[in-house]
């Protein structure tokens, strides 16, 4: 897959990343409709006319007091316990959002796993080693990139974990 842009796109720091990298990857953008009462998940994989489970959301959790990334499926939810686990701490929590915004540099629905400001330990649920492509935020509401979830591994330096939950 070569660098591609379907709709309009503007450069974020997920892309830079990417592009430096040299990681093929597609940039999805759609209109996001803040009264669509869908989560930011569920709209991106109904915009993209994609399964729900190849669409992945990016969480920040605190374990055991360090910001770690989760990236999981729209389709389930994040399992606390499981995360704990996979980043091999005790005991994990939804992280406070403006702490995750700060960390990230990114807003919330717009949290792309990857060109975050401070590089946090990052888990990816197993499941996205299924599939040949995934989606994840490229960084700002409306706007997915589409690329191998082996890429996004390599480029995030996570451990692939099953955290997800139906």
């Amino acid at each position: 897959m070569a660098r591609k842009k379907t709709g309009a796109a503007g450069g974020t720091p997920a892309t830079v990343a990417l592009e430096k990298a040299g990681v093929p990857f597609t940039v999805h953008a759609y209109e996001h409709d803040p009264a669509s009462g869908l989560s930011y998940g569920d709209e991106a994989a109904a915009a993209l006319g994609t399964s729900p489970e190849r669409v992945f959301k990016t969480l920040v959790a605190e374990v055991d007091g360090t910001l770690t990334v989760a990236v999981v499926p729209v389709a389930g939810s994040l399992d606390l316990k499981a995360l704990a686990a996979a980043a091999g701490g005790k005991r994990a929590a939804m992280a406070d959002p403006a702490a995750a915004e700060r960390s990230t540099g990114y807003v919330l629905g717009g949290i792309s796993p990857l060109g975050q400001r401070k590089a946090l330990p990052t888990v990816l649920d197993s499941s996205a080693l299924a599939f040949a492509t995934v989606f994840v935020s490229a960084g700002k509401r409306g706007l997915e990139v589409e690329l191998a979830p082996a890429d996004l591994r390599t480029l995030t330096s996570a451990t692939a974990a099953p955290i997800a939950r139906a």
